[in-house]
């Protein structure tokens, strides 16, 4: 091929790659998109629940977006950041839980001096502890039947587990006394045991826990 020839061809070339060159849309970077939202200081008496009930923010979001090693460790002056929009992928806001099976009412009137997820030791608590006088009435989160009643049980004391016959059960433990029986039938708001501080409990309160199938949820998230 001569020399002439070969600078023709290559000029044809170049003309064709920049021909289509102009033809290519220039994509620009893809924006990051953040989520927005406000700081929220703490002030005496807030949990980590209180401040997400406040603002109505999944408690499991503000765990992530403030990178909490112990959600229930939040200090006074410590300033919260409260995500408020859905923009990142796979960020969204919980929808509030309206299915009826999925809501229950308190089973004591007190304090809540233990949550979910918080440690004694090496034992994780998996519900909630309550604080209420010797004797308080214990009454059904919800209507259902008595599926499991143990005046001894290990660690827990006097236990009643109630089968609410959609998935979810409830138990109450550290009881003084059980006023049901196993297989027995019981209404919501329905007294079924006195506070006590059996098993391993050195005060009066009532342990609760919420699960679903075999899995201990927050009660927190079912609770009013």
């Amino acid at each position: 091929m001569n020399t002439k020839l070969r600078l023709v061809i290559t000029g044809i070339a170049l003309l064709f790659l920049s021909g289509c060159a102009a033809t290519v849309p220039i994509l620009e970077p893809r924006k990051s998109r953040l989520p927005s939202g406000e700081y929220y200081e703490v002030k005496r008496g807030d949990t980590l629940w209180s401040v997400s009930k406040m603002y109505d923010v999944d408690i499991k979001k503000l765990v992530e977006a403030n990178r909490l090693p112990d959600a229930t460790n939040i200090n006074v002056g410590q300033k919260l950041f409260i995500p408020t929009v859905t923009q990142v992928e796979g960020y969204s806001k919980p929808a509030r839980i309206t299915d009826s099976a999925a809501k229950f009412s308190w089973p004591v009137s007190g304090k809540v001096i233990s949550h979910f997820g918080g440690k004694k030791g090496t034992v994780t608590n998996k519900g909630i502890d309550i604080e209420a006088r010797q004797g308080s009435k214990v009454v059904a989160a919800d209507s259902g039947i008595i599926s499991f009643v143990d005046e001894g049980m290990k660690g827990l004391g006097k236990t009643i587990i109630i089968d609410h016959e959609n998935g979810f059960s409830t138990v109450y433990a550290h009881n003084s006394e059980i006023l049901v029986r196993a297989g027995q039938r019981i209404d919501r708001n329905q007294q079924i045991a006195k506070v006590g501080k059996t098993g391993r409990a050195l005060k009066p309160y009532l342990h609760f826990q919420i699960r679903k199938g075999h899995e201990p949820q927050n009660p927190f998230y079912y609770l009013p």
